[in-house]
């Protein structure tokens, strides 16, 4: 019987070990993604130019563009935007791989060594 992976319950989650991604239907890339200014910035949906504006207008740009869905003011974060399956939309859907990988937020570097259940991952296998 295969086993029923819940991307919000850690207990079902593998203990993460190199090559893992190879084979993963890639259920971090569904998870809500924070992005920074200097994330935003380096996956080069903002340019410095830009960053000379208030953050809410910055803010209400990316999300009628669909790069964010969420924009937190107290702390400056903003949450990526993702398809109606909650794949990250820069998830491409066939591959399963990240298409800014070398350009990636912060947050999707440090995984699974940072996240709700440090050094797991929801790993599941591609069919």
């Amino acid at each position: 019987m295969k086993q029923v992976i819940d991307i919000n319950n850690t207990d079902t989650w593998t203990r993460y070990r190199a090559g893992l991604c190879d084979s993963c239907v890639a259920n971090c890339c569904r998870m809500p993604v924070e992005a920074t200014l200097d994330d935003l910035v380096r996956m080069e949906v903002l340019d410095a130019f830009e960053l000379q504006e208030p953050l809410k207008r910055i803010a209400r740009k990316l999300k009628q563009a669909n790069v964010i869905e969420h924009y937190n003011p107290s702390r400056a974060i903003f949450t990526l935007a993702r398809r109606p399956n909650l794949d990250c939309t820069f998830l491409d859907p066939v591959s399963r791989r990240c298409t800014i990988y070398a350009k990636r937020p912060q947050i999707c570097r440090g995984h699974p060594q940072v996240g709700p259940k440090p050094g797991y991952c929801a790993y599941a296998e591609k069919e």
